[in-house]
């Protein structure tokens, strides 16, 4: 979910995408900024921060142009595996700051303990809430995120570096068939975050996850969690957008309650 205006420009005469949002809300490109550095810390490629501020973010050009192959989308596969290899110690923001944003939606990335308090205790039901209050989400569906136990977070995995938004549209491929990724809301959680968001919304091959799978296999249960790790893209876009987004994200905590 990019949100801003964008243009091409130069910054120290190198070419670059600048974004562009007045009005920003508190850290808003400062966040996006320290989750491109996290994952370029951990060998994903991601455009260069060239200049960020309050009000925008001007990132190193990145071109365009390849098909995506069965060979492209294989190594994706293998490249997002080894970076849901890049652990730490505990759950939510990468250097401790809580503040983040999904699309121009607020979540809360405070560091927890537990994987339930950071994804439901932080995330879906403050979301299902503001949902419900806000008339994109049915109350009587709303308190089912209440009901989401850890055991429907699926077996202990350490906390992991997720991209935090992984649709199509923040992958890009470059002239070589390389991998870029965009627009994260990088942060510790659980890797079935990215997957489950990658199928939400498609723009990914097969070939992506057999070759994921087979670099890193998933825990038993993966397709059945679907619907609890879709619920916070979900009610982020009922949140945003509105429309029919409401209907998809009760029907994804009714599952995910189950």
């Amino acid at each position: 979910m990019s949100t801003g205006t964008p243009s091409r420009t130069t910054h120290d005469r190198r070419p670059g995408f600048r974004k562009e949002l007045a009005g920003a809300p508190p850290l808003f490109f400062e966040r996006e900024a320290a989750g491109l550095r996290a994952l370029a810390a951990a060998g994903a490629r991601v455009p260069e921060v060239l200049a960020v501020d309050s009000t925008s973010i001007t990132l190193a050009w990145v071109g365009q142009g390849h098909e995506r192959t069965p060979a492209t989308e294989a190594r994706f596969g293998r490249e997002l595996a080894a970076l849901h290899r890049t652990t730490g110690e505990r759950w939510g923001a990468v250097d401790g700051e809580p503040t983040a944003y999904l699309g121009a939606c607020p979540v809360d990335l405070a560091p927890s303990d537990s994987w339930h308090e950071s994804w439901v205790e932080r995330r879906v039901v403050p979301l299902a809430r503001r949902a419900a209050d806000e008339g994109r989400l049915d109350p009587a569906t709303a308190v089912l995120a209440e009901r989401i136990t850890p055991e429907q977070l699926g077996p202990a995995e350490p906390p992991t570096l997720v991209h935090g938004d992984l649709w199509g549209g923040n992958r890009l491929l470059d002239p070589h068939g390389d991998s870029w990724l965009i627009d994260p809301c990088a942060h510790l959680g659980h890797r079935e975050v990215d997957l489950a968001m990658m199928q939400l919304f498609g723009g990914f091959s097969g070939r992506v996850y057999a070759a994921y799978v087979e670099a890193f296999p998933l825990a038993e249960g993966y397709a059945e969690r679907l619907p609890v790790y879709q619920a916070v893209p979900l009610l982020v876009h009922a949140l945003l957008f509105g429309g029919g987004y409401g209907v998809q994200a009760g029907d994804a905590l009714q599952a995910a309650a189950a």
